[in-house]
């Protein structure tokens, strides 16, 4: 069986760990880029990308990947405000984007909207978000933790919403919505044992992209968009 060529954008250790597990998805490195590597042209041909580099750096991967006709998964974090500029320049390929490729943060966030549906009509909770990450994480707060926040306001729940993040150590994530009352409190959290959950999916990802175009999140590589909807 022909494995698929994956080019990784950025080797650092999220990219070094889709690297190791990539053959287990069927795909074989074709090679890495990087701020220090060449033009576009010379980057090796490859069927699909995964981008683990730097937020400022997407914008310029992403139209590179376009010229090419290389569809990529978007592993990087805190390029949001870019994302026009990013999907306008990413017309004619597949691109899958998302803030967490972890599968089980994807369910979570299926679950806090529908929890979050359910507390709209309760006013005497009030919500909140906290997120932990290891010292490096520059963005502050988390893309999973603004995504939450998103989607409780998809999901039609208006009360405010505090996001506190804490920065220590090497942890790997956790993510925690809560609801409070004067009597009681819920929280529905999510802890990463490691790294291995984000890589995991983005190569599912990867997988799953090629022959598509347009932009997809994660519910869409794993079918959650009906609960969605």
């Amino acid at each position: 069986m022909t494995k698929s060529r994956l080019l990784l954008v950025g080797r650092g250790r999220m990219g070094r760990l889709v690297e190791s597990l990539a053959p287990e998805y069927g795909f074989h490195i074709a090679g890495a880029v990087d701020s220090r590597s060449g033009p576009p042209a010379s980057w090796p041909e490859a069927d699909v990308a995964i981008d683990f580099s730097t937020a400022d750096a997407v914008p310029v991967t992403v139209a590179a990947l376009a010229q090419r006709g290389t569809p990529v998964v978007i592993g990087t974090t805190g390029w949001q405000t870019a994302e026009a500029e990013v999907r306008g320049s990413a017309s004619g390929i597949g691109v899958v984007a998302a803030p967490n490729f972890a599968i089980g943060v994807n369910v979570y966030l299926a679950v806090a909207g529908r929890l979050g549906r359910l507390m709209a009509s309760q006013p005497a909770f009030g919500a909140w978000i906290h997120e932990a990450h290891h010292a490096a994480k520059k963005d502050a707060p988390s893309g999973t933790a603004l995504a939450i926040e998103r989607r409780l306001r998809d999901d039609g729940y208006t009360a405010d919403v505090p996001i506190a993040s804490t920065r220590a150590g090497a942890i790997p994530g956790t993510h925690t919505l809560g609801f409070d009352s004067a009597s009681e409190t819920i929280t529905l959290t999510h802890q990463a044992r490691d790294r291995g959950a984000f890589a995991r999916g983005a190569l599912l990802a990867a997988r799953w992209i090629g022959g598509r175009t347009g932009w997809f999140s994660m519910a869409d590589v794993l079918g959650l968009e009906e609960e969605h909807s």
